[in-house]
């Protein structure tokens, strides 16, 4: 057991290294690693860095920046910048959350879907494609303020909950379609053939060949919950208690900040979540480099 370890561990620090060396090499990868890993300390070490608790009165309403507050002040005289820094977790939150639910909910129809065809196969596609057929932001809009109004747990968490619901089928379609050249492999069919379970062929031999597949969608999908995020706050429909970057763009809107040209007020935050988008996305591009190896030798 103990050389197990051992030889695992090493394996696990080399398959790190190699992909450290594959974001190394590619630029726009890298960049992305560091907005992220930028953004996302923000995030953790927000107490540290925020010169104010945001939810409280630190100063007069509509302030200009200032040295004292070099984001200015809301019409309540909290400190922007520190609902700035603070609004880094909540996005990050959601975003995360979100995708890794939609992901795993995509990733299961997906496999089901695949492996067992037939009737099984039929009637998820058609479901798949029915939600599909569903415009993405309206649908996620209705789902937010039903989920919200009936739902008996917090605001925050029924606004996940939409997201994540028009997030699946994108990821069903494409684990379905890896899981059906999958199941053909022979090591597969020699599984099958020896009488292990389908529940142990799924876990054990097919689902780590799509885990590229659902790391790059879990990356992916955190950049588009996060815009969601922002678009249903900037709507009115995010939560009101939460200190998130779409919830201080959509109190800009409603206090006039933007026609008032207070700049300081939505631009930020605006700011914020496109270098996070751009984060995920040129991350993904990286992860998508390292687990083809068609694309890293076509680089090299």
């Amino acid at each position: 057991m103990g050389v197990q370890a051992e030889l695992s561990e090493r394996l696990n620090l080399g398959a790190l290294y190699e992909m450290w060396m594959v974001f190394r090499r590619n630029k726009a990868a890298l960049t992305g690693l560091i907005l992220f890993t930028a953004i996302v300390l923000m995030a953790v070490f927000a107490p540290y860095l925020a010169p104010y608790n945001p939810y409280e009165s630190v100063g007069a309403p509509f302030q200009p920046p200032s040295d004292k507050h070099p984001l200015g002040t809301n019409d309540v005289g909290q400190d922007l910048l520190s609902e700035l820094i603070y609004g880094a977790r909540i996005s990050l939150f959601i975003g995360f959350v979100a995708a890794v639910v939609g992901t795993f909910i995509g990733t299961f129809i997906g496999l089901s879907a695949g492996y067992f065809g037939g009737l099984v196969d039929e009637a998820l596609m058609r479901f798949t494609d029915m939600w599909l057929s569903m415009p993405t932001l309206l649908f996620t809009i209705f789902l937010a303020a039903v989920i919200t109004r009936i739902g008996t747990f917090p605001m925050l968490y029924g606004i996940i909950l939409a997201i994540a619901l028009t997030a699946w089928p994108s990821v069903a379609r494409m684990v379905r379609s890896a899981v059906l050249s999958l199941k053909e492999s022979l090591y597969v069919e020699a599984a099958r053939a020896i009488g292990v379970p389908s529940r142990r062929i799924l876990v054990k031999h097919i689902l780590p060949n799509v885990a590229p597949i659902i790391i790059i969608e879990v990356i992916t999908r955190m950049a588009i919950a996060m815009l969601t995020e922002a678009s249903l706050s900037f709507l009115g429909l995010g939560d009101p208690t939460a200190k998130s970057w779409g919830m201080m763009i959509h109190y800009a809107m409603i206090r006039n900040a933007i026609t008032l040209g207070m700049w300081w007020w939505f631009l930020p935050p605006g700011i914020m979540i496109s270098l996070s988008v751009l984060a995920f996305m040129l991350m993904g591009l990286g992860l998508e480099e390292y687990f083809n190896p068609r694309l890293r030798y076509k680089e090299q």
